[in-house]
């Protein structure tokens, strides 16, 4: 079920915050399970009993490594990590099909069963306990990835209060307008490139394309996150930030530090710094961060683009950690135009899947690369895209910048600012009502 559909906004959620809310505080935490079952099962029904055995799985075997003691728990760690790896990389390398969030549900209940081994948190106290935290419906789809220690003590006992209740729908909004009004129709324009095919468009129309994408991605997957940090207000759960205007970096790590935080954070914790992090001077900082940007592709999917796409964000990391970023941070402008050229093409490799259609895009976005003359295939198909989505591309823009925080911060309480938010609300489930559903983008991933 997608939190952008008529049948969630209006459906479900009304009716499971009416029964959520309804049940005493001691024990919201069966209606909160049970219903993130239901959501997961009206999406993914025939994945449910994978979610479920995952879950019964790791928490017996959390309660064993904990009153274990000696090798053999390291030799059940790997037991298990081997079943939670080998699970993710069976559905992403050997078949058709993905089951939704398996990702994100595999590195939490991973770090979950990990803190254990390591003496950082106790087991959880029940399946219950441990359900509500890997199911919980806000962000079991598509994170953010949540830690257990982070949020155990919100399980146990939360705080519902109704300004948390009145700000988690303003946020919500919010994100659902980013998905509705700004990502789904951005990602319209680059749908047509698709169908176009990437030989027929124009230079100037590759690179809008490119642009088109960059920005579908980010305001998809951090309205998503939006919606999530939102519905965990409501609930009394406070969800942790994804993304912190990543588009305004002024280079390749500073973007990384800000794009999906949590998934980053995951990825330092479990396996860089386990690595050695850069303890190990500069060639071992450089071996470790190899293995976590080949394994942040590979998360991605088993295409070559993510292999491609991540030993690139490998290469520029290590040249900025050489020397590069200095340099960067002391030249604003040439830092800017560094991240303009940087963002667009590492999200073409991205987001075209084919190897070989990667080289074409790129023939088209650097027509000098080809010997065809692709300045002046479609001369017109950029005018004419931007008199339908140029609109779009300016309101894009302005999102990413700081003002919009700064204005909503000021008026989110005052009566032009719910109005705004209302006729945000009003837009969004008019193009709900419109257009079909489009999946987020991280679905797939």
């Amino acid at each position: 079920m997608l939190f952008s559909s008529i049948s969630f906004v209006f459906l479900f959620l009304p009716l499971f915050l009416l029964t959520y809310y309804l049940i005493p505080k001691k024990y919201r935490n069966i209606p909160l399970f049970l219903g993130s079952l239901v959501f997961y099962a009206l999406g993914e029904l025939t994945y449910l009993p994978l979610l479920i055995a995952t879950l019964l799985i790791n928490y017996i075997v959390s309660k064993v490594l904990y009153s274990w003691e000696g090798r053999r728990r390291r030799y059940l760690l790997i037991y298990v990590l081997l079943y939670n790896f080998g699970i993710l990389l069976g559905f992403k390398y050997l078949s058709d099909s993905i089951p939704l969030g398996i990702s994100f549900y595999t590195f939490q209940i991973t770090a979950y069963v990990v803190d254990v081994y390591r003496e950082r948190i106790k087991p959880a106290r029940s399946v219950l306990e441990i359900g509500t935290y890997l199911c919980l419906f806000p962000q079991l789809i598509a994170g953010p990835i949540i830690l257990y220690p982070d949020i155990m003590g919100q399980i146990r006992s939360r705080t519902y209060r109704m300004e948390n209740m009145e700000d988690g729908l303003k946020t919500f909004v919010l994100g659902l307008s980013s998905k509705i009004l700004i990502a789904d129709v951005l990602g319209k324009l680059w749908n047509e490139i698709q169908v176009t095919g990437y030989e027929s468009i124009s230079t100037p129309m590759a690179w809008l394309g490119a642009v088109a994408y960059s920005f579908e991605i980010f305001f998809d997957f951090n309205g998503y996150s939006l919606m999530a940090i939102g519905l965990g207000k409501m609930l009394g759960f406070k969800i942790p930030k994804n993304f912190d205007k990543p588009y305004l970096s002024r280079s390749v790590s500073e973007f990384w530090r800000r794009w999906h935080i949590t998934l980053g954070s995951w990825f330092r914790d479990y396996v860089y710094i386990p690595l050695g992090g850069s303890r190990g001077g500069t060639a071992g900082t450089i071996r470790n961060l190899l293995v976590v940007w080949l394994f942040t592709g590979m998360w991605h999917g088993k295409g070559w683009n993510f292999i491609l796409w991540g030993m690139s964000i490998f290469v520029l990391i290590v040249l900025e950690k050489l020397g590069l970023e200095k340099f960067l941070q002391r030249h604003i402008v040439i830092s800017r135009i560094y991240m303009l050229f940087y963002i667009p093409l590492s999200w073409v490799i991205f987001a075209v899947n084919d190897i070989r259609e990667v080289g074409v895009y790129f023939s088209r976005l650097f027509p000098f690369l080809s010997s065809e003359q692709a300045l002046y295939v479609n001369p017109n198909d950029m005018e004419n895209a931007l008199m339908r989505y140029g609109i779009f591309f300016v309101a894009a823009l302005l999102l990413c910048s700081r003002l919009p925080s700064k204005i909503y911060a000021g008026c989110k309480e005052k009566a032009v600012g719910i109005l705004a938010l209302f006729a945000l609300f009003g837009c969004s489930v008019a193009g709900m009502l419109l257009n079909a559903s489009n999946p987020f983008l991280y679905f797939r991933f």
